[in-house]
C-alpha cells in the first residue's frame, strides 16, 4: 500500500508530491482520476485540469469516472494508481460508502498493494474520521458515519492548514486544540505531503505542519 496524501495545493507548490507519484507509479498504465468530492455533479473543466495538472507524470492517460457506480465498475488494477481529488469531503466519503466504493478501495490499498493518491478531501478520508474538517465542509449530504479509512498511524487529517488568512488558521487552531484531547490530528499545509509506504509514514514538504495531541499543538518544520 502507498498513500501520497498532499494538503491540497496546486502547481508548482506541490511538484514534488507528484514527483514521488511519478516514482512509484507504472508508467504503462493510466491514471483513474475520482472527482466525486467536487460540488458540481458534471464535473466541468475536472479533466482539462486534471491533465493539465498531472502533465510531469509519465503515465498511459488519465481516465475520469462521474458517478460512484462507475467507480464501482472500475478494475483498479488495471490503473498506476488511484488520483481522488478535492472538494466537499462528506459528500466524497458518503459517495463512496453508499454505492460500496468504500470497501473496494479498502481492499486495493490493504490487499491489492494499491497506490493513491489523494488531494485535500481526497486526503482526509484517509484519516481516522472528519471531525478535523467540520470547520472547512458542511455536512449537507446528511452522512452520519464519519469514520475514514484511518490509514495514517490513527491520526485525523486536516488540509490546508495555515495556507489561507490568520483568522481562519486561528480558528481551527483552537478547534483542533480541543478535538486532539480525544483524537491526535495532523494539521498540514497545501505544500506539504504525508507519504505511506506500507504503514510507515513521512512527511515532506517546503513548510511546517502540526500534530494536535492531548491538547497541545507541535509545530514541526520540514
Amino acid at each position: 500500500m502507498k498513500l501520497v496524501l498532499n494538503g491540497g495545493g496546486v502547481g508548482e507548490a506541490v511538484a514534488s508530491a507528484r514527483q514521488l507519484l511519478n516514482g512509484i507509479i507504472d508508467h504503462t498504465k493510466k491514471i483513474l482520476y475520482v472527482p466525486l468530492a467536487w460540488p458540481d455533479p458534471m464535473f466541468e473543466g475536472c479533466l482539462e485540469f486534471m491533465t493539465q495538472e498531472l502533465s510531469d507524470v509519465e503515465k498511459a492517460g488519465i481516465d475520469m469516472i462521474k458517478t460512484p457506480e462507475e467507480l464501482m465498475e472500475k478494475d483498479f488494477n488495471d490503473y498506476a494508481c488511484l488520483y481522488v481529488g478535492g472538494g466537499n469531503t462528506y459528500k466524497l466519503l458518503n459517495d463512496l460508502k453508499d454505492s460500496g466504493a468504500f470497501g473496494k478501495l479498502r481492499k486495493y490499498l490493504l490487499e491489492e498493494d494499491g497506490i493513491v493518491y489523494g488531494g485535500s478531501a481526497g486526503a482526509i478520508i484517509f484519516g481516522r474520521d472528519l471531525d478535523s474538517c467540520n470547520l472547512d465542509d458542511a455536512n449537507e449530504v446528511g452522512l452520519i458515519d464519519n469514520a475514514g479509512f484511518d490509514l495514517i498511524g490513527g491520526y485525523s487529517l486536516l488540509c490546508h492548514y495555515t495556507s489561507r488568512e490568520p483568522e481562519r488558521t486561528e480558528q481551527s487552531r483552537q478547534y483542533l486544540l480541543e478535538l486532539s484531547k480525544s483524537k491526535p490530528v495532523y494539521a498540514i499545509p497545501e505544500e506539504d505531503t504525508i507519504f505511506v509506504d506500507d504503514g510507515k509514514i513521512k512527511i515532506m514538504g517546503s513548510r511546517p505542519y502540526s500534530e494536535f495531541v492531548d491538547g497541545r499543538e507541535i509545530v514541526k518544520s520540514l
